[in-house]
């Protein structure tokens, strides 16, 4: 894992609703991540100046019944939202977000080799 924050890790566009708070809160927030890799994300808010860079956040991630709560801390702000870098307590937190990029990246190659197949057809 890229563990350098000067040095970015491959990120992944997408679209994937999670619940955050502020690890000192019970509240929990809705957010949208816009773009994953292994070592953080952007999390788009529906009020960005909810979080503040060097907040620690606990991000809840539900991928097909299977929950966890990702440790991060928010780095950078903008209008839109933040972005954060994961602080895996262990391996488990580590394989759900590769789950969730291999998850991805085999829809869109389907759909890609779908799209080529009727694209071959015409």
């Amino acid at each position: 894992m890229n563990t350098n924050l000067s040095t970015p890790a491959r990120r992944l566009p997408l679209k994937f609703e999670v619940q955050y708070r502020r690890s000192y809160s019970r509240k929990e927030n809705k957010g949208v991540l816009k773009n994953i890799s292994l070592t953080g994300a952007f999390l788009s808010l529906q009020d960005p100046e909810e979080l503040q860079p060097e907040d620690k956040v606990l991000v809840r991630l539900n991928i097909e019944g299977r929950e966890r709560v990702l440790q991060a801390t928010v780095i950078w702000k903008n209008p839109e939202g933040c972005g954060l870098h994961f602080k895996p307590f262990n391996n488990r937190d580590i394989q759900i977000v590769d789950d969730l990029m291999y998850f991805i990246e085999n829809s869109r190659d389907n759909k890609k080799s779908i799209l080529n197949t009727i694209l071959q057809k015409l």
